[in-house]
């Protein structure tokens, strides 16, 4: 595999650096770099940038609005992007739901809500895991039942990411209790404002309301909006799902972190000598840099064998998923450590955009607040998207055969 890029591609590098420059706006990379909290708004008003320039779905067809661009255009515009402090596009909508839809969902499906999806009007969120059925997925138990035109759903969904924020949410629901489980299951799309949904946020460590939980009451669903075939939805889950846990690996963000971690690594500490003069602390970012050179390696090859063979990624995005989520915990976990004991309080009015610093952490002030709640938000990314136990355990089934 040639690691360097062709000349077309540094060209294409310099084009997209050239956007960013004169597009992304500076409020929202600002909030980026310093870690702080980003609002809908932000994620939304940059959406509509990339998508005014034909570049709001950069995996996407052409047919659907997409870019076409190959595998490696796709890695370069991840990584400038995260680079330059842009926002991560919202993978729910553009990288889980709507590879579904173009590949099983109806010609009416794909007409009504992929033009939405890139231009930034619906914002999706996921209805997968649920008390009790997180990893044993396969068990969940909100049911839909068919009621004329319509299916009725009652149940519950938790960890939901950024529903409050919602438009549409993708669910699985149970359509059939009969044989095995995973037979039972169906892919419905659901208004987030039909009567009887009702979003309760659920307060992580840092304070921040990212995840809720959600519960539908006799909840009318037009059966337009299945997905496919009914009872087959298990099939569309795991396609999605290995979109997702390829996503999960971020290679570009954790490539900003690491540059983060350097520049806080060669400021001058407590003992007067910069960390990154310490042999053991610069071991383990060397360390964690080579791993992290594994991963883009292994993700460009799984990404372009997705081009290639027009298929969802098998187990090797468990792989990604797993050392992609381990890396980025080290990241933060050696950040932690390069700031020392200023990384020990937690300011919450620190993640607000308008938030000037404290003047008894002068040098490291704008990284200090939002740290350790970055820490402690990054000790899930092992657990969503499917716990790496059991993505180990696909592994020793579907590559070892064990």
């Amino acid at each position: 595999m040639d690691l360097d890029f062709t000349p077309d591609e540094l060209t294409f590098c310099e084009e997209v650096r050239a956007f960013l420059r004169a597009k992304l706006p500076a409020d929202i990379a600002r909030k980026v770099h310093d870690g702080r909290r980003l609002a809908k708004d932000d994620f939304v008003r940059w959406q509509k940038i990339l998508h005014a320039q034909g570049w709001g779905a950069s995996s996407w067809p052409v047919a659907h609005g997409g870019t076409g661009w190959n595998p490696v255009q796709q890695h370069i515009f991840d990584e400038e992007c995260a680079d330059a402090g842009a926002p991560m596009q919202l993978p729910f909508g553009l990288k889980m739901v709507a590879p579904v839809i173009m590949t099983y969902g109806s010609a009416a499906q794909q007409q009504r809500f992929l033009p939405r999806i890139v231009d930034g009007t619906d914002w999706w969120c996921q209805g997968y895991s649920e008390p009790g059925s997180g990893s044993d997925l396969a068990s969940l138990k909100t049911r839909a039942v068919r009621d004329g035109d319509h299916y009725v759903v009652n149940g519950q969904k938790t960890w939901n990411t950024l529903g409050q924020y919602a438009d549409w949410i993708f669910c699985l629901v149970r359509t059939s209790t009969e044989g095995r489980q995973q037979e039972g299951i169906s892919f419905l799309l659901i208004d987030m404002k039909t009567p009887g949904i009702t979003v309760r946020p659920i307060i992580m460590m840092d304070g921040e309301h990212e995840i809720n939980e959600i519960w539908f009451e006799d909840v009318r669903v037009p059966v337009g909006n299945l997905v496919g075939e009914e009872n087959k939805g298990w099939t569309y889950a795991k396609f999605l799902l290995g979109h997702e846990r390829t996503g999960i690996a971020g290679v570009g963000r954790s490539k900003r972190e690491l540059k983060k971690l350097k520049e806080l690594a060669r400021r001058e500490a407590a003992s007067g000598r910069p960390l990154i003069e310490n042999a053991r602390f610069r071991d383990r970012i060397a360390q964690v840099e080579l791993e992290l050179m594994a991963l883009e390696i292994t993700n460009l090859r799984v990404i372009s064998a997705e081009g290639e063979k027009r298929r969802a990624p098998g187990p090797e995005a468990s792989i990604l998923k797993i050392k992609g989520s381990e890396i980025q915990q080290m990241l933060a976990e050696l950040q932690m450590q390069a700031l020392g004991h200023y990384a020990l309080p937690y300011l919450h009015e620190g993640l607000d955009g308008a938030w000037q610093g404290d003047p008894a952490m002068p040098a490291y002030g704008e990284h200090a607040p939002p740290l350790s709640g970055h820490y402690f938000n990054y000790r899930k990314t092992t657990i969503y998207g499917g716990s790496n136990e059991i993505q180990k355990n696909i592994i020793s089934q579907m590559i070892l055969g064990l």
